[in-house]
């Protein structure tokens, strides 16, 4: 079977760069599941347009066009490839301003093979980090019921946040499926026996939606040692605050591959995810597959999986008592690591990406 893939820019920018993140290692267990995988990619900044070879069998077909023009060149080589290779289902990765679903909307007038919407984010949804997401959140309430009319199902990451939204917004609860997006290499996200470093580890991108600030508001009232590994257009601000504010966190960067984030997770106490709104989000349960126990805003996957991840409001009073409650009781962090570590398999890489691929085909 051949499937042909709409990303986003994000996951392009993962597949042509050296950074090899999540869709690429992926992407590298799901390929073996399909004869053929086409990828139809955004134009990436700084990279020449063409097609980029992967794993053999995956293609990624990168836009010469700008964002504005993407719908018109994805039909366009939605179509080339069609005539080609005769794919058998579409997944599409939909988000605002909703160019993916409009673009395989019109594709499939044409061609009539059956697509998915992916549903991994709701911006703005439960909570907004600025007015961008208050805005797109209310596209998305708009423009969602139509962009779903011909698809075949809509995948949703999460079992009640993301779902609860949709039929709200009129989406028959038929047409939901629950696949979740955390694929977990638990040979490398596995406790090791390190040095602890520091107290707390913040692990994305830094961005408002994130909660960046949070996370260093709760540092300055435990006044304790913490890092921050990642990058984004508030690394510059970040660091001048950490600085104004004297404390004590190492501003990384981004770790080269997932063999060093996990050692990183494995030489800190707690893992704080901060975010206002997320699909999943995965580094938390990375981190509990190294026997890190977790704090996290109630967003995503979250709520569905409480009884091992201490969920806390978007108030850094609030992070800061449950991070030095856990801190300072042994034997509360010892067993909810242990429970973490016992519920973490479900999301085992090859089998949570065997299940994918299984119910992409059961809907061919």
């Amino acid at each position: 079977m051949k499937l042909l893939m709409i990303t986003g820019l994000g996951s392009a920018i993962d597949l042509a760069s050296e950074k090899k993140g999540a869709f690429y290692y992926t992407l590298e267990e799901f390929s073996k599941y399909w004869d053929r995988i086409d990828i139809i990619s955004p134009k990436i900044k700084n990279r020449r347009s063409g097609v980029l070879n992967i794993f053999e069998n995956v293609y990624v077909h990168i836009s010469p066009w700008p964002l504005i023009l993407h719908p018109i060149w994805f039909i366009k080589k939605g179509m080339e490839i069609y005539k080609e290779q005769k794919f058998d289902l579409m997944t599409v990765h939909e988000f605002p301003p909703f160019y993916n679903g409009i673009g395989a909307r019109l594709l499939w007038s044409k061609i009539r093979v059956p697509y998915i919407l992916e549903i991994l984010h709701i911006p703005g949804y439960p909570k907004a980090a600025n007015l961008k997401e208050i805005v797109y959140k209310i596209f998305f309430k708009i423009f969602i019921r139509f962009d779903a009319q011909r698809a075949k199902a809509i995948r949703v990451m999460n079992k009640n946040q993301a779902p609860e939204f949709l039929k709200k917004c009129g989406i028959p609860e038929s047409k939901l499926n629950y696949i979740p997006a955390i694929y977990l290499d638990l040979e490398t996200f596995r406790p090791r026996n390190l040095n602890k470093q520091y107290d707390l580890i913040f692990i994305g991108r830094l961005e408002k939606n994130k909660g960046i600030d949070l996370f260093l508001e709760t540092v300055s009232r435990l006044n304790c040692r913490a890092i921050i590994v990642g990058q984004g257009s508030l690394t510059g601000e970040i660091k001048l605050k950490i600085e104004r504010m004297k404390l004590d966190i190492n501003l990384y960067g981004w770790a080269k591959d997932k063999t060093e984030i996990a050692e990183l997770i494995n030489q800190s106490k707690l893992l704080v995810m901060t975010s206002f709104n997320e699909g999943g989000p995965r580094v938390v349960f990375e981190a509990i597959a190294c026997g890190v126990p977790a704090l996290a805003t109630p967003v995503g996957l979250m709520l569905d999986f409480g009884s091992f991840i201490t969920i806390v409001d978007w108030n850094p009073a609030d992070i800061a008592k449950k991070a030095k409650d856990l801190l300072s009781d042994k034997n509360a962090y010892d067993n909810i690591s242990i429970k973490g570590l016992s519920a973490i398999k479900e999301f085992d890489k090859k089998e949570a990406i065997k299940n994918y691929a299984d119910k992409l085909k059961m809907l061919i």
